[in-house]
């Protein structure tokens, strides 16, 4: 399955909440920015909420 940017260029994980990739900072190797993106997702609702899912299991 192909999974497609938002508007914002950003791919965002159906399985695993928060684990977003800016494909075009990873195309050109802009680690720093792929990184910033990938923190941000990291800390994102969605995220806090399936960790919690996580530790409840």
């Amino acid at each position: 399955m192909a999974l497609i940017p938002n508007t914002s260029g950003i791919i965002e994980s159906q399985v695993f909440p928060g684990l977003w990739l800016d494909v075009s900072a990873l195309v050109v190797g802009n680690m720093q920015q792929v990184l910033a993106v990938l923190d941000k997702g990291l800390t994102s609702v969605e995220h806090q909420a399936f960790t919690q899912q996580l530790n409840n299991s």
